[in-house]
């Protein structure tokens, strides 16, 4: 049996996830992360994704996660995210309209945060998208 760690998932609305998992997996702009049973201490950044976490029984588990951070110290990891949601709790045709609220804001001329706002809204459409299309295969 892999050894486990305490891994919680808090969320701008409350906790999501707490609990012991085997490993955990998330996006940075650097690429995908994965954190497992004594990594080195260390606070990054989390881009907006797919976050999957391995419980003991060995099932892996998918959230949709917005950006925030990820902060691993004395064997116990918190990612901090301003949203985070179940694949199969996304509504298609939200993110669908949502992406397209995106897309018209981009083609739009705007200050330069309201365009990286723009461009954080796409990445979420694009991502919520990307999962309801896999849960639907």
């Amino acid at each position: 049996m892999a050894e486990t760690y305490y891994f919680r998932i808090i969320a701008s609305n409350g906790i999501f996830f707490e609990g012991k998992v085997q490993a955990v997996l998330f996006s940075t702009i650097d690429g995908e992360r994965e954190l497992m049973a004594h990594h080195e201490e260390m606070i990054i950044a989390v881009d907006v994704g797919t976050l999957r976490y391995q419980t003991p029984d060995n099932e892996w588990h998918k959230v949709i996660v917005g950006v925030g951070t990820a902060q691993f110290a004395n064997n116990r990891c918190t990612v901090l995210v301003d949203t985070c949601e179940l694949p199969e709790n996304i509504d298609r045709a939200r993110a669908q309209a949502a992406l397209e609220r995106a897309e018209e804001q981009m083609r739009q001329r705007k200050s330069i945060v309201e365009y990286k706002m723009s461009q954080a809204s796409l990445a979420r459409a694009l991502t919520r998208l990307k999962e309801t299309s896999r849960k639907n295969v």
